[in-house]
């Protein structure tokens, strides 16, 4: 376990947060980073059959998130929203760094959310199985598609690599 990360996570309170956590897990453990990401909102839908939290359009430098899932988890089980969006956000940003199979993705995530948070840690257990914890993801017996798909940027959040901003 790696007990600055897991302090840092602890006291991340926002997206953006989390996504510096996500940032420095990956340069501690793959040694590799990425600077000049984007993350974006969108309604994405509700699948529970085949879930859809995020994705990353290649070749770009936006992660897209579904804000559904996010909303979801505040209604059913609020302590995994920051487990949940370190998962979704991790996966996404080894997209981005070429990681492209979802195959090779999903071990990984894994491997790297154990080795810094340990066997029982909420991060971990999602990241080995998912789909346990689609109740508290996706809205039971409903399935809609976003008509019109709008993303919404969060402002300020690759931090650490705009700091010449002011």
């Amino acid at each position: 376990m790696d007990q600055y990360l897991i302090k840092r996570f602890e006291q991340a309170e926002t997206l953006s947060d989390i996504f510096e956590v996500v940032k420095a897990t990956v340069e501690r453990s793959m040694g590799a980073s990425r600077g000049g990401m984007m993350l974006g909102l969108a309604n994405l839908g509700n699948q529970p059959g085949g879930f859809f939290g995020a994705f990353y359009p290649v070749g770009s430098n936006v992660i897209v998130m579904n804000q559904v899932p996010l909303e979801r988890i505040k209604e059913t089980n609020s302590a995994l929203w920051k487990p949940y969006v370190f998962h979704v956000q991790l996966h996404e940003y080894l997209h981005s760094l070429g990681y492209l199979s979802e195959n090779a993705v999903r071990p990984r995530v894994y491997a790297i959310t154990k080795k810094v948070f340990g066997d029982e840690h909420s991060a971990t257990l999602l990241a080995a199985h998912p789909e346990r914890f689609i109740p508290n993801l996706a809205y039971p017996n409903v399935s809609w598609q976003p008509k019109d798909l709008k993303i919404k940027l969060i402002e300020d959040f690759d931090r650490s690599s705009a700091s010449y901003f002011a």
